[in-house]
């Protein structure tokens, strides 16, 4: 296991010398975050033009070894819990167990174990007493949650105190055509986060970033107030949004014409976001 310390700016897969688990110090949430990650053959079904992935390509997730996945997962988060991983590798202030996050270098919900996957991680928490207070996290597109077995891992989830991070980046088709590469339309948008919301506690996720020096437009912004204040109209709460900035370097064509917004910019849209009744928790 390589012993270079872990930052909040550097989330290298590799970190832990292992296929499916690598530890992140989550700027977001003030800790250190398990990620596992279902696709490491950087295969997405989307392109998202602000991606870190390396060599990124259209498709799905491979076949999971689960008896890998559990091997990595039982013993790295032993090494958090009883080893001197946090001591050794971890900053101060960062030094606890956050969550268990399904993300990585594609769509984890792509994945055709992803259910056997969600029990696989309510075992090993399980095993090794991990706890509750732990979250396990989906941070996802989106964009397969009209699946039947993807809504079961869902319902799974929720027991593990699950959370879901919808990725939400704009609310308007060619927003999405633009900034994630898809073509998907904002009424499967919607009905995929609806679902969400209704089987696991939901946040949107969004990335807010300036393209060739501009920052959203206003018309931007209005798209996603209107999409978000019809989904509360409609009885449809997520529990907020979790807004943030470009971090890292894009590794897509597209990364000279990247750059990130200021903070104060990011409280701006915030406050607007603010005032539908919805909580904002901004990074910068």
């Amino acid at each position: 296991m390589s012993e270079k310390p872990l930052s909040t700016s550097v989330h290298d897969r590799d970190s832990a010398a292992l296929r499916y688990v690598y530890p992140v110090v989550s700027r977001r949430v003030g800790g250190v975050s398990v990620g596992i990650n279902l696709n490491p053959n950087n295969a997405c079904n989307w392109r998202c033009i602000y991606c870190q992935v390396p060599g990124l390509t259209r498709g799905t997730a491979p076949p999971i070894d689960m008896a890998v996945l559990e091997k990595e997962l039982r013993g790295f988060l032993d090494e958090l819990l009883h080893g001197e991983f946090m001591q050794t590798r971890v900053p101060e202030g960062a030094q606890r167990i956050n969550d268990i996050a399904l993300s990585g270098n594609g769509e984890p919900a792509s994945s055709a174990e992803f259910v056997q996957v969600i029990e696989l991680i309510a075992r090993v928490r399980h095993a090794v007493d991990l706890p509750d207070a732990v979250k396990t996290v989906l941070i996802t597109n989106g964009s397969l949650l009209y699946r039947s077995e993807v809504r079961q891992g869902l319902r799974d989830m929720a027991k593990l105190n699950g959370e879901v991070w919808f990725k939400l980046d704009r609310a308007s088709e060619a927003g999405m055509q633009l900034v994630n590469d898809t073509r998907t339309s904002i009424g499967k948008v919607r009905d995929n986060l609806i679902a969400a919301i209704s089987l696991c506690p939901t946040w949107l996720q969004t990335c807010w970033f300036a393209l060739d020096g501009e920052p959203p437009s206003r018309q931007d912004e209005d798209d996603y107030l209107e999409f978000v204040s019809v989904l509360l109209r409609d009885g449809h709460k997520p529990q907020g949004v979790l807004l943030y900035t470009l971090a890292r370097p894009s590794l897509q064509p597209e990364a000279p014409r990247l750059s990130a917004l200021s903070a104060e910019q990011l409280q701006a849209f915030a406050e607007r976001i603010g005032k539908l009744g919805l909580p904002v928790k901004v990074s910068p």
